[in-house]
């Protein structure tokens, strides 16, 4: 007696759905993710002890890095005074209750973060701000006993 073999059908993953669902969950992930505002200018703030400044949508920031170079705003602005009074005099126009922040890194020399000041003041900036990180607590220190 001769039996007819029964045809095994080729177990097969399709892997056109799972393409798709990873798809669909990498634009998610691209769209859903919140985008920082990246600076050009690698600058680290001194420590400080106070409370964080609120956001303004419309704000200046001057940043100084430790070798005197100024960007406001993201653009290169020249370090002597003037270079920096006619940048904020073209960021702010007429609007001088615009907060400015001034972030200056924490080797930065003194002058220019004077000179950014004194801008600044000149100009009649009033709601002005310095940047500066959260005050790290220091850790104890164990004397073996």
């Amino acid at each position: 007696m001769k039996f007819r073999r029964q045809r095994k059908d080729e177990l097969a993953l399709n892997l056109t759905p799972l393409i798709d669902v990873v798809f669909l969950l990498l634009i998610f992930f691209m769209v859903s993710t919140s985008f920082t505002s990246e600076t050009q200018l690698a600058v680290n703030l001194p420590q400080a002890d106070g409370s964080p400044a609120s956001n303004s949508p419309r704000q200046l920031n001057l940043m100084i890095s430790a070798d005197g170079q100024f960007r406001l705003n993201g653009e290169r602005v020249d370090s002597t005074a003037q270079a920096v009074r006619t940048a904020l005099r073209q960021q702010a126009g007429q609007r001088r209750d615009l907060p400015l922040t001034i972030a200056a890194d924490g080797n930065a020399a003194h002058r220019h973060v004077v000179t950014a000041l004194d801008a600044a003041h000149t100009l009649g900036f009033q709601r002005l701000s310095i940047a500066a990180q959260s005050l790290q607590p220091e850790p104890e220190l164990d004397d073996g006993q």
